[in-house]
């Protein structure tokens, strides 16, 4: 029954630990839009890439 002693304050701790990371991520706007990183591997961002003319020799 001692352990009790120890273990609920440190149950505590790190439960205020993970309340406050997650309150920190809240207001940093990590959670604002989920949905466009997703899609954004869909974009065509290559076309420098891609050869329009040939050179000339």
């Amino acid at each position: 029954m001692d352990i009790l002693l120890l273990l609920i304050p440190v149950t505590m701790f790190l439960l205020s630990v993970g309340v406050a990371l997650f309150w920190w991520t809240v207001r940093s706007g990590q959670y604002d839009d989920l949905d466009s990183p997703a899609q954004r591997i869909l974009f065509d961002d290559d076309d420098h890439l891609i050869p329009t003319k040939r050179p000339k020799n």
